[in-house]
């Protein structure tokens, strides 16, 4: 419990930081730190994704199993996905929601409510004591599967935005490939396995994704650049490594400072929202014509999309007949967590130019999900308590 009120802690602690700094110390001051807070957040993530892939089982005789619980997990992204999406075309005025133009932007806009947050999921549900759980496992599986469904399907989403590119199709290609490699190399290679090695790895991960970018975009302009997320890349190295379960307490400590500032940065990667006009940032996005709102109205929109986004992610409660009730809402309950991915959405939604209140709902739901993470899982972990409690007893 300790631990959950602390990563809530830094997580608001991030939150509050990402307002008020660049006040404190001027936009531009706090802009040029940002390309540094980014990189440190990722390798962050990356560190806690080789962790994950290196505990992940994967039994290759069980493969239809495993394509039932991709298929669970892209309903499980699709449902909150196209409930806000249609949401959304209910606030603009009725003449566009015929109007495809208007149906793409809010497509890729919703999509910041398909990805489960991995990374801290993870973090959080394993120091909730839930590590050795059904619980646990099948989320660690269909976090993961839900999140590969929402970077792939970003492909045909920004394909509909600004047509082909073949940058797109080196994306897509190193996906597969990534995959392939997960699937023939699992648990193959030796590799030291210390938190100062894991760290070394998830630093040059991030380096290569984030030098591939830069240098994409410098030959080819912003629009052109290739964009990898070290997601997974880093859950693949993971997963191919000769996994040592042993570690030591220092290994243990490290990677749960590195957890504690992972939340921290999550927070302060949020973009500025306090005394912010979204109305102004509509430009000539078609669903900008959803007109001027109030903090009031926003926020009683924030509290429907919230709702909608969670009630998504209860498809699991549909499946796996095999487990208890209260083990399949345990599941659904700890899919609500968003995050790093879906910020990114968020993000590529500015580069495309949308804006307007949409936007600030879409990003308000984000943050009131992350606020509300700690709370999901000392749900969950109640539920796991007592399915475990009903069990022995039987």
């Amino acid at each position: 419990m300790k631990k959950i009120v602390l990563f809530s802690l830094f997580l608001i602690l991030g939150l509050v930081g990402s307002q008020t700094l660049p006040t404190l110390v001027g936009v531009e001051s706090y802009s040029a730190a940002k390309p540094t807070l980014d990189f440190m957040l990722y390798t962050c993530l990356a560190f806690i994704m080789i962790n994950v892939g290196r505990e992940f089982e994967l039994d290759k005789s069980r493969w239809r199993s495993y394509t039932a619980d991709y298929f669970i997990a892209m309903a499980t992204a699709a449902a909150p996905w196209l409930m806000i999406c249609f949401y959304y075309m209910m606030l603009l005025p009725d003449d566009l929601f015929t109007s495809w133009d208007a149906w793409k932007e809010n497509l890729l806009l919703s999509r910041f409510a398909a990805p489960t947050s991995a990374g801290i999921l993870f973090t959080m549900l394993a120091n909730a004591g839930l590590k050795n759980s059904w619980i646990y496992q099948k989320t660690r599986v269909l976090a993961i599967f839900d999140d590969l469904d929402t970077i792939l399907l970003m492909i045909p989403l920004q394909i509909f935005m600004i047509g082909w590119k073949w940058q797109l199709g080196v994306v897509a290609l190193f996906v597969f490939v990534c995959l392939y490699l997960a699937w023939t190399k699992l648990d193959r290679f030796r590799m030291s396995q210390d938190w100062s090695s894991i760290l070394g790895y998830a630093t040059v991960l991030v380096f290569l994704c984030q030098g591939l970018y830069v240098v994409s975009s410098h030959v080819f302009g912003h629009d052109g650049a290739i964009h990898i997320e070290v997601l997974l890349p880093a859950f693949v190295l993971g997963m191919v490594m000769k996994t040592r379960h042993s570690t030591s307490r220092t290994d243990e400590s490290v990677s749960t400072l590195i957890s504690y500032l992972f939340m921290f940065l999550v927070g302060m990667s949020a973009p500025l929202f306090v005394g912010v006009d979204f109305s102004a940032t509509a430009g000539d996005c078609l669903i900008g014509e959803v007109g001027e709102m109030s903090w009031g109205e926003i926020a009683l929109h924030v509290a429907v999309v919230t709702a909608l986004s969670n009630i998504g992610k209860m498809v699991p409660m549909f499946f796996y007949r095999d487990k208890s009730l209260t083990e399949r809402l345990a599941l659904s309950i700890g899919m609500f967590t968003r995050g790093e991915v879906g910020a990114g959405i968020i993000f590529v939604s500015l580069g495309y130019g949308l804006g307007g209140p949409l936007l600030a709902i879409s990003l308000l739901t984000i943050l009131s999900n992350l606020i509300l993470t700690g709370g999901f899982v000392i749900i969950v972990k109640r539920l796991a308590l007592k399915s475990e409690g009903s069990a022995a007893t039987k």
